[in-house]
């Protein structure tokens, strides 16, 4: 049932906030690395993919809180009802990042609260301008995503297949949400604020690496 009383919709918030960053959030779908192989990696190679992972792991953190933003600021229940929806299809790459970096001996980024803060800030802020410059958000967004996950393909160590299992199924599943986006009407971003989203993007995966 879609939540349209403002109060019940902030509750919704706090409580997805607080899932999302206690890590308590179970996937609905298996990891794609279950039935994969871990072949042994040296240290360098384990600690280079763990920070991969926390990359994205924190990226996902993010990507719940932009949804459950514009869910928030959204107008139509619709469109409403279809950010929830991508933050809870976006639970799963949250919990299977989340375990990888646990396989992989790593630990997720310590600055995950103010990650999500500011996208939560940001979501809301893009659910306010309207429905179709939200969706148009939430389609560059998931561009920018997926650019980012190939390079991280190309990144990872040759011999760990667990991990690139997980972020090629990411992959399909963020391409998939941008395209829903465009076609429910998704206004295009002016040139700035693209340039602005991937200057943001990169502050916050170069800082995620480390911290």
């Amino acid at each position: 049932m879609t939540m349209t009383h403002p109060i019940e919709r902030v509750i919704l918030s706090l409580d997805r906030a607080l899932r999302t960053l206690a890590s308590v959030g179970a996937a609905e779908r298996p990891s794609p690395s279950e039935n994969v192989a871990d072949a042994p990696l040296d240290d360098a190679e384990r600690r280079r993919s763990a920070a991969l992972m926390r990359v994205n792991h924190a990226g996902e953190v993010a990507a719940q809180a932009l949804y459950d933003g514009q869910a928030l600021t959204a107008r139509l229940d619709t469109v409403r009802a279809a950010m929830q929806r991508s933050a809870d299809e976006e639970t799963d790459h949250l919990a299977w990042c989340r375990a990888r970096i646990r396989e992989l001996g790593g630990r997720p980024s310590l600055l995950n609260p103010l990650w999500y803060a500011g996208s939560f800030a940001i979501g809301a802020a893009a659910g306010i301008a309207g429905d179709r410059w939200s969706l148009g958000f939430v389609a560059e967004t998931e561009r920018q995503v997926v650019r980012h996950l190939d390079s991280h393909l190309e990144q990872l160590p040759a011999d760990d297949a667990r991990s690139r299992a997980i972020l090629t199924q990411m992959r399909a599943d963020e391409e998939h949400h941008g395209t829903v986006a465009t076609d429910a009407g998704g206004q295009p971003l002016p040139a700035p604020i693209r340039s602005l989203m991937r200057c943001t993007s990169l502050v916050m995966t170069r800082t995620a690496y480390r911290v």
